[in-house]
């Protein structure tokens, strides 16, 4: 129950964090041919923080 919880959790999360990020590149006008490096940037190190969340809750409980 509690890993699906958490998976719930990062899907909702990396959802809001892009919506962050489209609000980021367009207020700083940052062109598009390097919005995609921004995205990529900022997805893998909220994954890579998501990941170390799942294992805190896989091993804590």
């Amino acid at each position: 129950m509690i890993i699906a919880t958490a998976i719930l959790f990062a899907v909702f999360y990396l959802y809001q964090i892009n919506r962050m990020t489209f609000a980021l590149c367009e207020r700083k006008e940052i062109p598009e041919e390097k919005q995609p490096k921004v995205y990529r940037t900022i997805n893998i190190l909220i994954t890579i923080l998501l990941v170390s969340f799942y294992v805190k809750i896989l091993y804590a409980v």
